[in-house]
């Protein structure tokens, strides 16, 4: 079938925070940009901000430790993309509700 989509529907992921900025943009502009879902953000947030542990994170977002790996490092990803390549990071939309 043309333009189906395989696999599971995508859960939400609870997150307790969304960013106050959804745009961050290098000093010269850019025309290029990566896009990171609310829940690769928070994510981050609470590994790599916030110390929690992977097993911790997962708890606190209501899914598994390898559906939170799959955001972490999707996340980790366009981040280094975009600093590397000076990109901007636009953050929108995703999968999830706020607690």
């Amino acid at each position: 079938m043309p333009g189906h989509k395989r696999g599971r529907r995508r859960g939400k992921r609870r997150v307790g925070w969304t960013p106050y900025e959804t745009c961050f943009c290098p000093r010269d502009g850019a025309e290029m940009e990566v896009r990171l879902r609310v829940e690769e953000v928070e994510a981050l947030r609470l590994v790599d901000l916030l110390n929690f542990t992977q097993e911790e994170a997962a708890a606190e977002m209501g899914v598994s430790r390898k559906t939170l790996w799959k955001d972490l490092k999707a996340a980790r990803k366009k981040v280094a993309e975009a600093l590397t390549q000076a990109k901007r990071i636009k953050i929108e939309g995703g999968s999830y509700t706020l607690k």
